[in-house]
């Protein structure tokens, strides 16, 4: 019994730096096509310049993200994770595939036939984050913080990725024919090889790693549902427990509403804080912020910013002292970014562009920062199947707000009359 004991808490650390590196890489494989997409707006604003496509395409993207990762959730005690997550990371691979064949089909032309494939290229992207980026959350919140801290760093690695890639070849092709379009075809080959990368590591890799072998057995044990693929895929096979029909709460879960009325603070956290975020990035930084000294550069520069401040974000709650914890502590922080709002649209009635700068990497770091400390606070206490449904509710919320940044967008747009 000692040595089975023993065991079982060699795996429990066992491959932990291994998965913490997978959960980065299947994080930045989660948004870097999307975040490609948003990166090369200066080359849609050439190729589309009626269509307003950073609005568009964003305006495309939530609504499927949200109404699929709401059914998604709805039936999440009986979804196979693993062929979810697989179908994600795939449809993100052909869909970036799809970019590059459009692009070349129609030799770079722009017009209302080539904008449609682009939206209808979002509107899988938005599909293909419901099923991967949910999936994955749910599935990290039964294990450790770091996992899923690892994977939200990731998520925003892929913005600064895309944002540097787009300073390099801005740089490089700014003064060559078609430069703009060379460099986004370079920004989604190497998307689609890090998808790629990441359907392969999903498959094969992940569910390998002894740590992540423990914790999915520990969840399966725990009543769920949802993990025995991917225990299956590492070799390990269920056994059906004859008492589970005389001990019926060993298999007992919440409801998703239950778990609902106990997190609603934190899913009201996460809406907040994706509303306030998505009311001002990408679309406000790129098409309302004047002119300045940088010229073309100017709103490449704050992406870039936001970006790289919203990585540094993902990792500063591993510093304790600043990590907020508290469920008041977390909803005044969220509360008072609010005020970003007036001093956003001040700074770009009457400030300079370094104000601005300052003022994007102020939103971009608190907007990581809060984001983790909500994701790895909320799931503690919950066992396996209710923390990985909890992760697919928290990520819901998160959709919510990025959908309603993006209606009060539009309705700013609207307001200033087009």
């Amino acid at each position: 019994m000692s040595s089975q004991f023993e065991r079982e808490e060699a795996n429990k650390k066992k491959g932990r730096f291994a998965a913490i590196v997978v959960c980065w890489v299947l994080g930045n494989g989660s948004l870097i096509s999307w975040n490609s997409m948003l990166t090369i707006v200066d080359y849609y604003n050439t190729k589309f310049p009626k269509y307003h496509p950073t609005r568009v395409l964003t305006l495309v993207y939530q609504p499927f993200a949200f109404a699929m990762l709401a059914i998604l959730t709805y039936h999440e005690a009986k979804l196979n994770t693993r062929i979810r997550n697989i179908c994600g990371y795939t449809l993100f691979f052909i869909s970036s595939l799809l970019v590059i064949v459009l692009d070349l089909a129609t030799s770079g032309k722009g017009g209302a036939g080539p904008f449609i494939g682009i939206c209808l290229i979002s509107a899988a992207f938005g599909i293909a984050d419901a099923l991967a980026q949910g999936g994955m959350v749910g599935d990290l919140a039964l294990m450790r913080p770091e996992f899923i801290q690892s994977f939200l760093a990731g998520l925003a690695a892929s913005g600064a990725l895309t944002s540097a890639l787009r300073l390099i070849t801005k740089a490089a092709f700014e003064h060559s024919h078609d430069g703009l379009r060379k460099g986004a075809m370079i920004f989604f080959a190497i998307a689609s090889f890090l998808e790629f990368l990441c359907v392969l590591l999903y498959a094969f890799v992940f569910p390998k790693l002894p740590i992540v072998k423990y914790y999915r057995s520990k969840a399966a044990s725990e009543g769920s549902k949802t993990v025995s693929a991917d225990l299956a895929a590492a070799g390990i096979q269920l056994q059906n427990k004859p008492n589970a029909e005389e001990d019926p709460k060993q298999l007992e879960r919440m409801t998703i509403k239950q778990l609902l009325m106990q997190n609603l603070d934190y899913g009201l956290d996460l809406y907040l804080i994706y509303v306030l975020t998505l009311s001002i990035f990408p679309g406000f930084l790129s098409e309302d912020t004047g002119i300045h000294q940088l010229g073309s550069w100017y709103s490449l520069v704050l992406i870039a910013m936001y970006n790289v401040l919203d990585l540094i974000g993902r990792f500063t709650p591993l510093i304790k002292q600043i990590c907020i914890e508290s469920r008041k502590g977390l909803m005044i922080a969220i509360i008072s970014r609010f005020l970003f709002i007036p001093a956003f649209y001040f700074t770009a009635k009457y400030g300079g562009q370094g104000w601005m700068i300052f003022l994007t990497s102020l939103l971009g770091l608190t907007n990581g920062h809060l984001t983790v400390c909500v994701l790895t606070a909320a799931p503690k206490g919950y066992k396996g199947p209710e923390a990985n449904a909890l992760g697919n509710l928290l990520v819901l919320f998160l959709l919510g707000g990025l959908f309603s940044g993006v209606a009060l967008d539009w309705l700013w747009l609207i307001g200033k009359g087009w």
